[in-house]
């Protein structure tokens, strides 16, 4: 018999739901936040005032593409954590209530175990095999995961600041891109020379990461360059983003390299936000050749937060019976 999992993603700006028969994707509406660009950031009170609004319409929406009435669900998944409180609490209370009017289990989800299971949704490529190596790089987390099974997760490498994501966010609003600004970095970099200019890189034990250092050499440098030049920015944007682009990835793929070396894993998996980044997807696939690795990467829809991912994990935690009930309450930093 089949299962059917609706799942609700509310961890931070987007507001979403997909629905799965299995393992099998039928749904995944996302209704994105476009307010939060005129404050060059997301700003969680109005974050949270969104997702009431959008939940419901995108629920409906989910279900209706999915072509499944919800008397027909077997569960409901939901995000739980990390994340902005006054956006999972939206998520967390609507689902709450949708399982206890229908009668069906809830499934709580970590957010970045989402990510990382992400690549166990249906679909024509291969999927990891246990043990893999997963770099969960995003606005809020830039981490190495040591993935034994569905659940069973070890963090061997953190960052000890800022993420990547925000790195490369807080980069854009120096040089005066629109938020979010890592993909404009990403297209701009396209076209400029990565080696035009070198930033300071952050020298951590073992597999962790900092990012502050290098956001604070790319800020002084430009500060000199712009009393030297007013047009420094203009005339050498695309040199700029290739360049502060290749750092950021340099400090992401050496601790990757590091750690599957250590651990002997070839089976390395990149997942959140930044997975979408080009050039850090073309340097992964180079050194796949070089090391012979596998490299899993997830497709745009799955990179971004979105609630495919919550139903894929929801869906193994169905078929393991782990389930909640309603006194689970959201959590907004890491739990796993």
């Amino acid at each position: 018999m089949s299962i059917y999992i609706l799942a609700i993603e509310t961890s931070c700006d987007d507001t979403s739901a997909a629905v799965l028969k299995d393992r099998i994707l039928l749904s995944n509406i996302i209704a994105n936040q476009d307010i939060h660009s005129q404050y060059g950031g997301v700003v969680p009170e109005l974050a949270s005032r969104a997702h009431l609004q959008n939940i419901i319409p995108v629920i409906h929406a989910a279900l209706k593409q999915a072509a499944v009435d919800k008397k027909q669900l077997s569960a409901l998944a939901f995000t739980r954590g990390p994340g902005l409180l006054g956006s999972l609490l939206v998520g967390v209370s609507f689902a709450k209530a949708y399982a206890y009017a229908l009668d069906i289990p809830l499934i709580e989800v970590d957010h970045l175990q989402g990510h990382i299971l992400s690549h166990f949704i249906h679909k024509a490529t291969p999927v990891p095999k246990f043990p893999f190596l997963c770099l969960c790089v995003s606005g809020g987390h830039t981490q190495i995961m040591k993935v034994n099974d569905y659940f069973e997760m070890e963090i061997i490498g953190n960052t000890m600041d800022d993420a990547a994501g925000e790195a490369f966010d807080k980069v854009a609003k120096i040089l005066g891109f629109p938020y979010p600004g890592g993909p404009v970095v990403d297209n701009l970099a396209k076209a400029g020379n990565p080696d035009a200019f070198t930033f300071s890189e952050a020298n951590i034990d073992r597999y962790d990461y900092s990012f502050s250092g290098l956001k604070t050499s790319f800020l002084y440098f430009l500060r000199d360059k712009l009393k030297e030049n007013p047009a420094f920015i203009e005339e050498n944007k695309n040199d700029l983003c290739a360049s502060i682009q290749k750092s950021i990835i340099h400090s992401l793929t050496k601790k990757l390299i590091k750690a599957a070396l250590d651990f002997k894993i070839k089976e390395i998996a990149i997942a959140g936000g930044v997975s979408a980044n080009s050039g850090l997807q073309k340097e992964l696939l180079s050194l796949a050749c070089q090391y012979g690795w596998t490299i899993h990467i997830p497709s745009l829809p799955f990179s971004t937060d979105n609630a495919a991912m919550i139903g894929i994990a929801g869906y193994f935690k169905y078929i393991q019976n782990k389930f909640t009930d309603i006194s689970s309450v959201p959590y907004t930093r890491q739990n796993l």
